[in-house]
């Protein structure tokens, strides 16, 4: 059981710890982004582009930032298969 609680983060190149704290930083901006929207939907004048530009951001930093960490993650794992 304990390989289904590291499985995931290390497959994005991340640890348990690590990835939980990406995952709440995550919700939080998430919540504010459904925040700005609920208030854009009652008074259209304010936030007109804040949530789709944090959903943007947001999208940006989770895919491709953890592209990069998921070869760099793989690339220390093939080094140190190649070491022993």
């Amino acid at each position: 059981m304990r390989i289904s609680f590291t499985e995931h983060p290390a497959s994005v190149g991340e640890t348990y710890f690590g990835h939980l704290f990406s995952a709440l930083s995550f919700c939080g901006k998430m919540t504010i982004a459904l925040l700005a929207c609920l208030v854009h939907a009652f008074l259209p004048f304010l936030f007109e582009k804040t949530g789709s530009q944090m959903i943007t951001r947001l999208m940006d930093d989770m895919v491709h930032n953890r592209d990069k960490r998921a070869v760099a993650a793989n690339e220390d794992i093939a080094e140190q298969t190649d070491a022993a």
